[in-house]
């Protein structure tokens, strides 16, 4: 199974949903933005029986800090970072380049699963 989708069609979507029901995986996914053509990524905990604790959300918006730094330092001319949610059950961060999708995605799926804690 996928950890992720990234721009996938509605059905494949769904399909992932209910795999990541019957594992109890986060549901992870990217889409494109069509106005810049960077990602969007979203995480969402409902098909998990746990939500982030207070040190996780901590880790995370060290990966979401690192991610914006690291476009700052790259480009800093042209901050693609359009802003980013992170609470107990749904994470998200606009502004992903296509080249540091899967490394980003990876991590926040590693920071997201607890099916094995």
């Amino acid at each position: 199974m996928k950890k992720y989708l990234i721009d996938s069609k509605m059905f494949e979507l769904d399909k992932h949903y209910r795999e990541c029901q019957k594992q109890n995986l986060p549901f992870i996914k990217a889409r494109k933005n069509p106005i810049d053509n960077n990602y969007v990524v979203k995480v969402d905990l409902i098909t998990c029986k746990y939500n982030f604790t207070p040190e996780d959300e901590k880790n995370i918006n060290l990966l979401f800090e690192k991610e914006t730094n690291s476009q700052k330092i790259h480009n800093p001319k042209n901050l693609i970072f359009k802003g980013c949610n992170i609470d107990k059950e749904l994470v998200w961060y606009d502004g992903i380049l296509e080249e540091r999708l899967d490394t980003f995605c990876q991590n926040l799926f590693n920071l997201s699963d607890k099916s094995k804690a």
